[in-house]
């Protein structure tokens, strides 16, 4: 029985959801679905890469076999020869990391929402790079900080900035590897430097690492996590080497915080899929990624040459753009007169979409910049994109 004439309710939404804004990305990825649009908005990895055929075969293999304890509730710290495997994988250059430490979460997106809910007050002192990533300043956000952004130049972040403003910080958050959104890498003196300046400070340094295995040449760089273990948070993910669908991250840190993050994590979802973890497991345990890895590498190399040389052969001379060595984006820096927002709208009736720079500051925004990724685009494509913004960017100059 349906009630007649019922009173409209008047929602009264927390403080905390009035604080709630839509991923400028998320937006973005409204419009760039249509078939028509070369999309360099999103930072997704190309669905060439995923080991789907492998992945049939993991669930087969963990469905028949332990199918019953897949399909059950599961632990909230996570599977444990999961945790396992990437606490062996973590434990290299000396550092031992131990399965106790580690925490499996729903996408590292989910470990960053629960460190700002162990770690951070309302007003408390937040150090970020210039500019960051922006799911972790939405995630961040939410609790009220005091965000202060640490300088950073061609080559990242700048260490010795992390000493004039660091006292009192309850945490910096940093992306060392192909960062999101420039693209830029901690050098390895400046990443011995930022670890020494941060346990000097007492304060926790979150390396988050979605990125790291995406280099182009040579091997990753060592991880600032084995440099301290204790006193470095190290965040991980699946979604760049497998696939994002699967919604599977995790965070590495000393067990005291990993107890408290487990608590939090109860309280959220109980645990990560177990089925999806179990999955993962399968696929990983025999060194599957040591042959993965190499192809992603050399898809995203080839179409991020591709850009750059579109870039150079397209947009004028006052613009200039990051050359990253790994991982999936360029961070172009246009004349200051030129706001990347209003490009957008102009770009994308010419049917090309990209991220404005804008979004990925914590204070003081640079409306001049914007980042474009070019995992998802063939080169013939991309080519044809950059042509059609390099001819809007001119025209403003």
């Amino acid at each position: 029985m349906k009630m007649e004439n019922p009173t409209p309710i008047q929602w009264q939404f927390s403080e905390r959801a009035q604080q709630l804004q839509s991923s400028a990305i998320r937006e973005i990825l409204k419009v760039t679905v249509r078939p028509e649009i070369i999309s360099f908005a999103g930072g997704l990895p190309s669905p060439a890469t995923f080991p789907v055929e492998r992945m049939r075969a993991a669930f087969d293999t963990v469905l028949s076999k332990e199918g019953k304890v897949a399909l059950q509730y599961g632990p909230t710290d996570g599977y444990a020869p999961l945790r396992e495997w990437i606490a062996h994988s973590l434990s290299v250059n000396g550092a031992k990391i131990v399965p106790e430490q580690v925490l499996m979460v729903s996408g590292s997106q989910q470990g960053l929402d629960l460190l700002a809910k162990v770690l951070v007050d309302e007003g408390s002192k937040l150090l970020v790079e210039t500019p960051s990533y922006l799911g972790a300043l939405q995630a961040f956000s939410l609790y009220r900080p005091q965000f202060v952004s640490v300088a950073t130049d061609d080559h990242g972040l700048l260490p010795d900035q992390v000493a004039s403003v660091g006292q009192g910080a309850r945490l910096l958050y940093a992306l060392p590897n192909f960062q999101n959104p420039t693209g830029r890498t901690l050098s390895v003196d400046r990443r011995l430097a930022l670890v020494e300046t941060c346990a000097r400070l007492g304060l926790p340094l979150i390396e988050d690492d979605p990125y790291g295995a995406l280099c182009y040449r040579g091997e990753p760089l060592p991880k600032m996590v084995t440099m301290n273990p204790d006193g470095v948070i190290y965040m991980g993910s699946f979604s760049k080497v497998l696939t994002p669908g699967i919604r599977l991250g995790y965070v590495v840190a000393p067990v005291p915080l990993i107890r408290k993050l487990e608590q939090a994590k109860q309280a959220a979802d109980l645990h990560t899929a177990q089925l999806t973890q179990m999955v993962v497991h399968e696929v990983v345990k025999d060194g599957f990624l040591t042959d993965h890895i190499p192809t992603i590498r050399k898809l995203y190399s080839d179409q991020c040459d591709a850009m750059l040389a579109a870039l150079a052969e397209f947009f004028p001379s006052s613009v200039t753009w990051t050359k990253p060595e790994g991982g999936m984006f360029i961070w172009v820096t246009l004349p200051k007169h030129i706001d990347s927002m209003k490009l957008l709208d102009e770009a994308i009736a010419e049917h090309v979409a990209f991220v404005p720079g804008a979004p990925f500051y914590a204070n003081a925004p640079q409306a001049n910049t914007l980042r474009l990724s070019f995992v998802t685009v063939p080169p013939e494509k991309i080519r044809e994109g950059v042509a059609r913004l390099g001819k809007l960017i001119a025209a403003k100059v």
